[in-house]
Parts: C-alpha cells; structure tokens; sequence
C-alpha cells in the first residue's frame, strides 16, 4: 500500500467517498475534535456520522503505521541485497500486516537456529538438490555423502540429510503461500481443546471451569465470551489449552504445494514437513491463531462495554427530585444522604435497620421525620450487600404511612470507587467516605450522566470479562464512549462539574477547573464569549467547545441552544425569515407558536436563500425548535417502586416489569426488584434468530418479561422476552 492509497482503502471499506475520507482526515490532522467534526463540519465531510468519523480517525492512524512498517521492511530487505523488482511489487501491494509479515518473515533477523547452523556448514546445495527433486536414481543417503566435509563438521552422510532437512523445514515455516494456506485450514478446521488441570476439581476457583474440564470446539464457531473464560482459565493455571488440528490433512496442503510426484526425496521431504509442521509451523500458526481470538473477543468485549456504558450515561434523569441516598450496610448500617432537586446536600446519617426490631422502629422515626421535613419524593437505594433489606424497610415505610414517595433501586457499582477518589475528596471534603457514596446514589438517578463521569468507566460494572481484555485499549475506548456521549447531551455551564466539562470537546481536565474557578471567582457566566476570559481558553479550544456548551437565561438566547456561534448569523436570519428573533426563544408561552412556523419552512430553499449549507440550515431547524432541551427528555423514565417482591413470592409463569441492568454477548441481566437480577438467554430474546441481544435491548430498558425457571437453592431466575403474551 502507498500512502496516498489510504483514503480509497478507508472509503472502500466503509461505503463512503475517498473526498469524504481526505476532507474528515485534514480536519482531524488540524486539531479538530470527533465530536465537532461530527456536529458542526457535516458540509465538509459530507454529513458523516460520529462513528465514522472515529473509524477514519483510527484507521488512518493503523494504515500510516502499516505503511510506515512498509518502508521499514522494504529499507532493511534492501540492506541485505536481497530487494527484487517482484518482492517490491509484492510487499507495496500487501493491505494486511499479517500478509507483510509473511513476506518478510525470511528476511528477519532471527536468533541462531539449526537451519543457520546447517548453512554455515554448507548444506544448503543440498536442500535445493532435494527440493527440486529431480533425481530419481540412488538413495538420499549415497547423494548426502557428496557433502560430507570434516572442516565444515559434517562428519557423515546422515548428518548432511539431517542438515539439509533443517533447512528445508525452516524454509517450509516461511512460506509465505503455504502458512496462508495452512492458516485458512486451521481457521476453518482447526478446534481448541480444553483439560482441566488435574486436583483442580475440587479446588474453589477451579469448579468455575468445569464445564471446561473436557471440551473442544471449532475455532470458528467460538463466541468471544467463551474465548475470554478459556484465556481466564489458563491464566489462573486451571486450564490446559490446545489447538487440535489433522495434521495429515496439513501434510497434504504441503504436498499439493511441494511435491512433485515420486522421487527418492519424496520420503524425505514428507519427514522433513511432519518435523516443520511439529516443531515450527504448527506452534507459531497456534500462538498467531490464539492472539488473534483474544484480540477479537476483546474488540468484541470492549465494543459490548463500550454500547453498554452509553446507554447507561444516556439514561433519562428523573430530574426535579428531592432524593433520600441509602447506601445499604449490615454492621455498619445504611448510609443516607438527602439531596435537593440540584444535588446540594440537605441532610445526612446513618439509619440502622437490620440491627434488630427496636433499631429498625428508630430508624423508620428518623427517616420519616427527614421524608417530611425535606418533602423527600424519591429514594434511592443502592443494590449491594443489605439492599433486599433497606429496600424492605422502604416499602414498608412508605405503604405504613400512605407517603406520596416512590424508591428506586440503583446500581452503585463504582460508588464507593468515588467516595474514595481525590474528586470526592475535592468536592464533599467535610464529610466521610460513606457518605460521599450514599450522596453519589441519589445524585446519579437526578442526571447519571453528570455523576457517572466522575467515575472509572471500568468500575461502572456493564460489560463482560473487562478485566480480561487489554486494559489502556478499553479505557481509551471508554473515554471515547464517555466523551460521545456528554457531546451528545450537552453542558449547562453554570452548573456543570470540572468532571464533567473535561469531557467537552475542546476542553481537557486544566481547562475544566479553570473554567469553575472562574466562575466561583467571577459568578455565572452570562455569555459563551465569556469563555475566552478563562484562563488557557483560547480561540481554538473555544471554537471547540462552545457548541456543546449551554447558558440558560444569559444574554444571549443562542447560548441556551446547540446552534455553535460562528452560526448565529445564520439563526438570527432564519428566525427573521418567519418574523421573529431571537427574544422569541425566551418566551416559553410562545414557544408552540414559533415551533408551528418553523415546520412550514423549507430548509432546502432557505439554505440557498441564505447561501448557507443545508446540513446547518436542518441542524439550526430543529435546535430553535427546542431550546434548551436535553435530548434525553425522549427516552422512558426510569422505573420506581413502592412495594417490595421476595423470591418466594415469584413463580414460573409470572409477568413482570423490570430494567435492563447489563447485556452480555449470552444474554441480558433484568432487575425485576428482587436481590436477583433475573438472566434472560439470548435464546429467550425473540421467535427470530437473534446474533446479539444489542439487537432486541439496551442497558436501561424497562421490558416486561414472563418468569420461566426459579432456582431458590442458587438464587437463579430465567427469564424470557419472547414468552410474554401479546397486549
């Protein structure tokens, strides 16, 4: 591949124009962020979406790398005087890097092997001797002897054939053709094999892998879920694992490769194949197999994560709330902390209600009396070790006393990851870590997203295998997820956490504080302007950011919309055309008025008459048509309670309500408000075959499903999606 090939390689594998690709690439190559890119330049790139976008970015960074280990190999093959019109040709028109390595493998520096021992004593004319197979008279061993040499070592005509073969073996494993060949086979025949390591039966880590304890399956039928047990088993020494392949079959790709009818080499060369596919061809194509599985049950790990982690921080925020945080505990309690509709904290303490009768009687007083005095509308408890029981005392409380209050049952993982961390520290520094954790459980069912970035993508808890998977790949695939998904969203300024804003295009972690210090030293901003006034914000960074940057009530209506500045003339001339302003935006008496007259326009023939481009015509449309809405507002609100389901209490045939908690590549985890989250199989999902069950849900879902096995002794429940009657 040359350089300038690149665009037409990226165009052709995602559908797209090469222009597209060398448009969006300039751009990223200028400093431009994806998010910018994909909002605010659809004119440039042809109204690209954000994952295409992030494809671009990524593959141009892989295929200037290919082509920059292109040249390396071309420079060093050159180097050696071994460089060819044809080996040229081959390696520049190579688009695969296993392909370029293939090649190059012959050419590779290697540590001293007994083919290299071989050729320093001379042995290599009788590999090719051998090779050609054109003698057909004699013995291998009488024309060996021809290359006895006492000088050289070769002491006899045994030593020769063995020297030759060493050769010829090590030739074979560097056949480019013949490992693409075998390699094919092995992907499409080949099976992986798994044991049980002995005396790990019993073992408590061990009866994890049982299932694994004599197990094999084609490569090509894996799921990745499985492949990342296995790796996991053999990691934690449980697991013997092997690639199963028939090698006769093998043998006789080599022959239809090499073999040139009968000839006295012919036993020889089929020696010399079975000890290269033993010895070399065999383990080097398994570990390339094997790092090839992992690295696509990772991507495939790592894009599940990725999916999940969005739907979760695009959940819709029960905004308006005050909120009582239980974050439940036996020994020590359960937490609470109550929290205004802005997330300022009201009260807080500790509620002691598994420490028997009289305990739980003082605890129902107090939590009563602060449900009163703060008017407490939702509570929200968290769903690890005591939930089952502080959800009870809720129920309890609320049907006792007739309150108008509902509680919702919240997944806390990763809260105590943030009542620990510096930011924790930094923003609730007067009170303790446990605390800070039941603060965190009631803020993130007002606005997830505003409370979940403060946390380790990884410690969230939505994926499957994430500790298994490489590491600085999966965060920086969160922290895209992340970044996507507040861009996508939004930023009330004036509000807004530097744990939050540091995820706005433009705008990095420095930054981020520099623009709350601002504003706690300077009081609301009351322009987006305002921002170039913030330390180390300048021009670029604003242009940026600023889009994604909201202001309600400034001075500037725009401010409260997505409509990026450099646009505004463009808005404050559409609003124009239909005899308004910008004041009209401020009047949400009038706002159906100005929505009923922005549908009669025609964005095509207003986009000529402004010379302005149609993309940003429809986008500043629709922004004016809803000023500061949050795009979440159309999404189901998440689902409350106020009664409590035991286990026993559920049986096979039951309808329930519940929500999606996480989604894996075998089936979907539903919290139906038990202790036990429910699994529906993939196999539950739908009459039709499903591939995936991203394709039927979503982390955040609320679906009614029909309960179809309970599993009291294991605390197991199956559910079913596709067993639910029809309304």
């Amino acid at each position: 591949m040359l350089k300038e090939n690149i665009a037409s390689t990226i165009a052709k594998e995602l559908n797209i124009r090469a222009k597209q690709v060398d448009d969006t690439v300039k751009l990223l190559d200028e400093g431009n962020t994806i998010p910018f890119i994909s909002r605010y330049r659809k004119e440039v790139t042809g109204e690209l979406d954000e994952e295409k976008i992030r494809t671009i970015s990524e593959r141009v960074v892989y295929l200037r790398n290919f082509v920059e280990r292109q040249e390396d190999i071309l420079a060093k093959i050159a180097e050696q005087g071994k460089l060819t019109d044809e080996l040229k040709q081959a390696i520049e028109q190579t688009t695969k890097l296993q392909e370029l390595e293939d090649i190059y493998l012959p050419y590779k520096q290697k540590k001293r092997t007994r083919a290299m021992i071989a050729r320093g004593k001379g042995l290599e004319p009788l590999a090719n001797v051998i090779l050609l197979q054109q003698t057909q008279k004699g013995e291998a061993l009488e024309i060996a002897k021809e290359y006895i040499d006492e000088e050289k070592e070769v002491k006899s005509a045994e030593e020769a054939l063995a020297g030759a073969m060493d050769i010829l073996a090590e030739n074979f494993s560097e056949d480019a053709a013949l490992r693409d060949a075998v390699r094919k086979y092995l992907w499409s025949f080949g099976a992986l094999s798994t044991t049980l390591v002995e005396g790990k039966e019993t073992d408590e880590v061990g009866q994890v892998f049982l299932m694994y304890k004599e197990y094999s399956e084609p490569v090509r039928t894996l799921p990745s879920h499985r492949i990342l047990a296995i790796n996991r088993g053999e990691k934690l020494e449980c697991l013997k694992v092997k690639l199963e392949a028939d090698k006769e079959k093998i043998e006789a790709i080599f022959a239809k490769h090499y073999l040139r009818g009968n000839s006295i080499f012919t036993d020889t060369l089929k020696a010399v194949f079975a000890d290269c596919v033993k010895r070399l061809l065999l383990p080097s194509l398994e570990r390339e197999l094997r790092t090839q599985l992992t690295e696509t049950a990772e991507k495939q790990a790592i894009h599940i994560f990725g999916t999940n982690l969005k739907q979760l921080l695009l959940q819709a925020p029960l905004a308006g709330h005050t909120v009582m945080g239980l974050d439940p505990g036996y020994r020590t309690g359960c937490k609470m902390a109550i929290v205004d509709a802005t997330g300022n904290i009201l009260d807080h303490g500790v509620l002691y209600v598994t420490h028997g009768e009289k305990a739980a009687a003082e605890a129902a007083r107090k939590a009563l009396a602060l449900i009163k005095k703060y008017k407490v509308d939702l509570i929200s408890i968290g769903n690890g070790t005591a939930s089952f029981e502080t959800e009870e005392f809720a129920a309890k409380l609320i049907r006792e006393n007739n309150l108008p209050t509902s509680y919702i049952i919240t997944s806390e993982a990763g809260a105590s990851v943030y009542s620990a961390s510096p930011l924790a520290k930094e923003e609730l520094p007067e009170y303790d870590v446990t605390i800070r954790g039941a603060v965190s459980i009631a803020r993130r069912v007002q606005d997830p997203l505003a409370e979940l970035v403060k946390i380790d993508p990884q410690a969230i808890g939505v994926g499957q295998y994430q500790h298994d998977v490489n590491q600085k790949e999966l965060s920086a695939s969160l922290d895209n997820v992340v970044e996507s998904a507040v861009n996508h969203v939004g930023v009330e300024l004036n509000t807004a956490s530097a744990a939050l804003l540091k995820h706005i295009a433009g705008i990095n972690a420095t930054i981020a504080k520099n623009i709350v210090a601002y504003r706690n030293t300077n009081g609301a901003f009351k322009s987006r302007k305002e921002l170039l006034k913030v330390p180390r914000l300048g021009n670029a960074a604003y242009t940026q950011c600023a889009g994604f940057l909201r202001i309600s009530g400034g001075v500037m209506p725009l401010d409260n919309t997505p409509v990026h500045p450099e646009s505004y003339a463009i808005a404050e001339q559409v609003l124009a055309k239909i005899g308004e302003d910008t004041e009209s935006l401020k009047d949400k008496k009038q706002l159906s008025f100005l929505q009923a007259k922005l549908k009669l326009v025609q964005p095509e023939k207003l986009a000529k008459e402004l010379k302005a481009g149609l993309p940003t015509v429809r986008d500043i449309l629709d922004a004016l048509a809803k000023p500061g809405r949050d795009p979440r507002e159309d999404l189901p609100t998440p689902l409350v309670r106020k009664a409590v389901v035991k286990l026993s209490d559920i049986k096979v045939g039951t309808v329930m309500q519940g929500t999606v908690r996480n989604i894996t590549d075998f089936g979907v985890f539903v919290d139906i408000g038990i202790k036990t989250a429910g699994l529906i199989h993939i196999s539950e999902l739908s009459m039709k075959r499903v591939k995936h069950p991203l394709e039927v849900v979503s982390v955040g879902d609320i679906i009614k499903v029909m309960v179809i096995s309970v599993d009291e002794k294991r605390g197991r429940i199956g559910l079913s999606l596709k067993q639910v009657p029809k309304e």
